[in-house]
């Protein structure tokens, strides 16, 4: 579908005056060339009218932001006063009620709350309404900047002349609407969303719960969101969980939401290979910050991974300390053992809690001495967490901006120097003032979701249809720290993540009807005209079982569930009965494919894959399709263009290349996660005294042949050595491949550890064995 179709189809409909006339300019370029050569006029006169849609454009939004805000603010005066309204009108209980009949008291209070839930309810449609206009205003950015680089590379293209360049840089950037940020917008609509909902009441929630069952499953899972997703996303989740604030009273700052952590290592990167190989005790250790460069307190954090089997958890431990006090503590001329037992003097801390901050900053300082640690990478990232207060029930965290930032001074340039984190990089991303070569912006946003739910318990539905929506890309085992290492000390890293490969796969997919913002169907202010946040309606698909891949630190693996995605109804956005038709009819044709086609891969390219996933890496299939993008938002493939998103970083779009295996750099190794237990190493040694105890009785059939036996008889003779030649193979065979599976244990390849040769090859010489045994005793008797 040509862009110039779908803008006309994916546009809100009330709003379709204030979009960039894709068509005029198109046909402006068209219409002048048909009448003579594009020279200078026409190129000023076409930057003319690109310039006059640029201003409609950029002050629609404008005026929609600041009518949004204001609409706003007038709905919590509102909720505010209905809220006052409300606990006055509270009925008094029936002994401080002062005459009058009790059944009219009762009913005139019914009718009171009734009003109330009334108002209520008006003001959630209300709320509604205005989130989808958010939706809306954000779908309508992305479509609009997309618009105008698609039609300056046309411009480009057809008549020779280089616009992009200077449009980009004297244009967009000065103007830049497409970077609008709603954080600000969403925390005030989150907050009053999650008043109304609650009726002025909201959920504080118990900070053990789910904690306080001897039997839980924490499930942490982490996942890729597109830029273009982030608005809708946030939406999504703002209407079943708040934004987690600290201080409601404060305004939102953008610092506010600025989380910055500088991670240490040695020079032989022993705690990159440590957390990227996932080996017992491995650990990381950072010192992270909140807001601006110019935060007091300072936190020191040190994450341990455990395995299973230990019976222990991975933990993350921290104690605050002021940041100039952090680089004696680092060298060792500072201890927090007086500080810390100056808390427990005030009451601040229990003993318990004091031993044990005392006990980790010991530790992480003997670590920072022994291993020679020193600052190695920076993250940075404006984080949005959704959660009710007090209620670890369910967590998710959305970290956007994402920017990955040297520290340290191996190559010989200064950056850290002596200091704990380098002083020229703040929160100004996207860090001017840093070297292109000492960063890594990456180009999608972190949604991590953690459940605590009972044993047995489902998530609730609305997080099994976000996660399974086309909003998101799971990634198990994700780390920012492992990510920057590997991106930025390409000299020193030859061991590389799994997820690195397919950084350039875009991870965009046709909008299905889970996870949608829609207005309310009976609202009396809902438009009838087509919106984009009205892409679905009715029922949605049947969700299957939800699937948590494992992640980062997780625990509790035999309460997960592994599984590919294989729901073609809800992966099409069909009803169940028309996918089913649709896969007989496929099924049906597929023998006339492979006979008609010269290449057997066209009968794949009529099936519907299942989405690119590290969970699917043995599945991966080995042919290619294109598809629309939803909305139109991509040219056909023919055209070839590249697509910018809103952050500036460049993707092609459209394209999904499914391949057989992944192949990194050259010199470099892709880590596949694989968990090593002991029961791993004793089923080795179990297999391996099996096959000894097989050869042994063998050897003891020939030694029991050859004893008892005529010496003179050449048969048994014959018999015994045959026995006992296959039991002296069988032990060789099996000391080597004990050692081969210890190496490639120790070492955690993925290998196959499937022997389909050994039992084969050795039934066989047996066989063979008792087959001339017999036929020569059989001869010898005839």
């Amino acid at each position: 579908m040509k862009f110039g179709a779908a803008i006309k189809d994916a546009l809100y409909t009330e709003w379709q005056s204030s979009y960039i006339d894709y068509s005029g300019l198109k046909r402006f370029v068209k219409d002048r060339q048909a009448k003579h050569s594009w020279d200078d006029v026409d190129e000023a006169d076409f930057i003319k009218a690109l310039e006059g849609e640029l201003d409609k454009v950029v002050k629609f939004q404008e005026n929609k932001m600041k009518e949004l805000t204001d609409k706003i603010t007038e709905y919590e005066a509102d909720v505010k006063d209905l809220i006052a309204q409300a606990d006055a009108a509270a009925p008094p209980t029936p002994s401080t009620s002062e005459g009058g009949d009790p059944a009219d008291t009762d009913a005139s209070d019914d009718e009171t709350d009734d009003e109330f839930e009334d108002r209520f309810v008006d003001l959630e449609e209300d709320l509604a309404n205005v989130i989808a206009d958010v939706h809306d205003l954000g779908h309508f950015s992305h479509l609009n900047y997309t618009g105008f680089v698609k039609i300056v590379k046309k411009h480009d293209k057809r008549t020779g002349f280089a616009l992009r360049g200077q449009f980009m840089r004297e244009y967009l950037d000065k103007r830049p609407f497409y970077k609008e940020n709603y954080d600000a917008i969403i925390v005030q609509l989150s907050r009053l969303y999650n008043l109304v909902r609650t009726r002025g009441h909201p959920v504080m929630g118990d900070s053990s719960a789910g904690g306080s069952q001897n039997a839980f499953v924490r499930q942490t899972t982490k996942y890729w969101v597109h830029p273009d997703n982030y608005v809708q996303l946030k939406l999504v989740i703002l209407k079943h969980l708040p934004v987690l604030v600290f201080d409601p009273e404060k305004p939102f700052e953008q610092a506010d939401a600025a989380v910055s952590s500088s991670y240490f290592d040695n020079e032989n990167l022993d705690l990159y290979l440590g957390r990227l190989e996932k080996t017992e005790g491995a650990e990381a250790i950072r010192m992270r910050w909140y807001g601006g460069m110019d935060a007091k307190t300072i936190f020191v954090e040190r994450k341990t991974h455990r395995e299973d089997w230990t019976g222990e958890k991975s933990v993350k431990a921290r104690f605050p300390i002021k940041e100039e006090l952090l680089n004696d503590f680092l060298s060792g001329k500072h201890t927090m053992d007086e500080t810390f037992e100056a808390q427990l003097k005030k009451g601040k801390k229990t003993a318990k809690e004091v031993e044990s901050m005392i006990k980790l900053a010991r530790e992480v300082q003997a670590a920072v001495r022994v291993k020679k640690l020193r600052p190695v990478m920076r993250t940075f990232y404006n984080r949005t967490a959704f959660q009710l207060p007090g209620d670890a029930r369910v967590r998710i965290s959305f970290d956007t901006q994402l920017s990955l930032v040297r520290e340290d001074n191996w190559d010989g340039e200064t950056r850290a120097g002596d200091n704990w984190r380098r002083p020229d990089c703040g929160i100004d991303w996207p860090f001017p003032n840093v070297k292109d070569s000492d960063k890594e912006l990456f180009p999608y946003g972190v949604l991590e979701v953690k459940l605590q739910t009972q044993m047995g318990q489902e998530p609730p539905e609305w997080v099994r249809e976000l996660v399974s929506s086309h909003l998101v890309e799971a990634v198990p085992k994700f780390s920012k720290f492992i990510h920057g290492c590997a991106t930025l000390l390409p000299n020193r890293v030859d061991l590389v993540p799994f997820w690195l490969p397919q950084m350039e796969t875009d991870i965009r997919k046709p909008a299905t009807r889970k996870a949608q913002i829609q207005r309310p169907v009976n609202s009396h202010s809902a438009s009838p005209t087509h919106s984009p946040s009205e892409t679905a309606s009715g029922d949605t698909a049947d969700l299957t079982g939800y699937t948590e891949p494992v992640s980062d630190d997780e625990e509790g693996d035999e309460n997960q569930h592994h599984a590919i995605t294989n729901d073609e109804a809800g992966w099409v956005d069909l009803p169940a009965q028309a996918a089913a038709e649709a896969k007989a009819y496929r099924d049906q044709n597929a023998g006339k494919l492979d006979a008609s086609a010269p290449n057997k891969a066209a009968a794949k390219l009529q099936e519907i894959f299942p989405k690119l996933t590290p969970a699917n890496l043995s599945k991966l299939l080995d042919s290619k399709y294109e598809t629309e993008r939803d909305r139109g938002l991509n040219e056909a493939a023919a055209e070839g263009q590249d697509t910018v998103n809103p952050s500036g970083i460049s993707l092609r779009p459209g394209r999904v290349e499914y391949v057989s295996s992944f192949r990194a750099q050259p010199g470099k190794r892709i880590a596949i996660p694989v968990r090593v237990e002991p029961k791993v190493f004793y089923a080795n040694e179990r297999t391996t005294l099996s096959w000894v105890e097989f050869s042994v009785v063998v050897s003891a059939i020939g030694i029991g042949i050859l004893s008892y036996a005529d010496p003179h008889d050449d048969i048994a003779l014959a018999a015994a050595a045959s026995f006992t030649t296959v039991a002296l193979l069988s032990l060789l065979y099996t000391g080597y491949t004990y050692v081969w599976r210890v190496k490639k244990i120790r070492n955690r390849e993925a290998v196959n550890y499937h022997d389909w040769l050994g039992p084969s090859v050795l039934c066989g010489v047996l066989l063979l064995a008792v087959i001339v045994n017999f036929s020569l005793r059989m001869k010898a008797g005839l």
